[in-house]
């Protein structure tokens, strides 16, 4: 489909990764060519760094397209959309990890289209936004406020919306004491919600990081420590952000009767064994996969309205493996934007 008539130019400049386990590599590459009207062309403005970046570059996700450009928090400005009505050049939209699903599968009939098996994904088995222009489809694509910024949503887009569905199946407004364990991206905004609804959190982080610990208790939480300290009060649900499976089973111990400890990870590391009397009196473990449409729709205008601020850490497009790195290595609170 053309679009030559907008102007826009031949080639742009990309992070790509060609295999993983190696650093991306940044090309020039044609713009992206529109295959049907349901498309969407974005002139990318930012898209956050996430830890499911550092996954698929390590190789711990299966079967991504290859060469792929990752990223899926990507805030663009519509350039080009021929045959969309729902939005029009100028508008600025967020693309987040979900870019299809059939809409025809059992999962997707019963509102469970996070878990449709012919799902593709932004940055994974779809290009995505650690380009100057990424291609869309606009069913899967969100309007975003026009008061926030470019940098303080991005984050939202993943690390929001990941946050948001593990904290809704953790019980959402109604546990009392939330344990957040690992306390990046996902967590600094999550405990702003969970601030919001009048719960109390409890922030646990890397051994010795006391600046998670000081952003957490400056966002509300009522206690900040490290992941091996016991919390100060029985929790009634944790929320898991780290990959590290061993933290399932902490979590589980601190847990009171009848409680739940969420994953929201894409990749966690094995979860060791663990007696049954940690299970028992209907303590559970559960994961969260994907996102779906009406949790982005739900959750923004939540973010919106509370609103929540997100602490962000800058790079350029041509520095990702540093800001990959640098995620690896805690080595910033909050979450990492590209500027594009």
């Amino acid at each position: 489909m053309t679009i030559a008539a907008h102007n826009l130019p031949a080639s742009m400049r990309a992070m790509v990764l060609e295999q993983p386990g190696s650093a991306l590599v940044l090309r020039d590459l044609p713009l992206p060519v529109l295959e049907d009207e349901g498309q969407v062309l974005l002139r990318v403005r930012a898209c956050g760094v996430c830890r499911t970046d550092l996954h698929l570059v390590d190789g711990e996700l299966p079967d991504p397209l290859l060469p792929v450009i990752p990223g899926h928090q990507i805030v663009g400005e519509v350039v080009a959309a021929p045959g969309v009505s729902s939005f029009r050049r100028g508008d600025r939209v967020g693309v987040p990890w979900l870019g299809f699903t059939d809409g025809s599968c059992r999962y997707c009939q019963r509102g469970q289209e996070n878990l449709c098996p012919e799902a593709r994904f932004t940055g994974y088995t779809l290009d995505g936004g650690y380009a100057e222009y990424v291609r869309a489809d606009a069913r899967y694509c969100f309007p975003l406020p026009q008061a926030a910024s470019d940098l303080s949503l991005a984050p939202l887009l993943c690390a929001g919306l990941i946050g948001y569905r593990t904290w809704r199946l953790a019980g959402g407004s109604r546990p009392q004491r939330i344990g957040i364990y690992g306390f990046g991206a996902a967590a600094h905004i999550i405990t702003q919600v969970a601030v919001h609804h009048g719960q109390e959190v409890y922030a646990f982080t890397r051994e010795g990081d006391g600046e998670a610990q000081a952003l957490a208790l400056r966002l509300g939480a009522v206690w900040a420590g490290a992941s091996s300290s016991p919390p100060p009060e029985v929790l009634d649900v944790a929320l898991v952000f780290a990959p590290t499976g061993e933290l399932m089973v902490t979590a589980l111990e601190h847990v009171d009767r009848g409680g739940t400890v969420v994953s929201g990870g894409i990749h966690m590391s094995d979860i060791p064994s663990f007696p049954y009397s940690l299970l028992w009196q209907e303590r559970s473990l559960t994961s969260v996969a994907n996102l779906t449409r009406a949790d982005g729709e739900e959750f923004l205008a939540l973010a919106a309205a509370i609103p929540v601020r997100t602490e962000v850490t800058t790079y350029a497009l041509e520095d990702a493996n540093q800001a990959l790195a640098d995620l690896r290595h805690g080595a910033f609170t909050g979450a990492a934007v590209l500027l594009v």
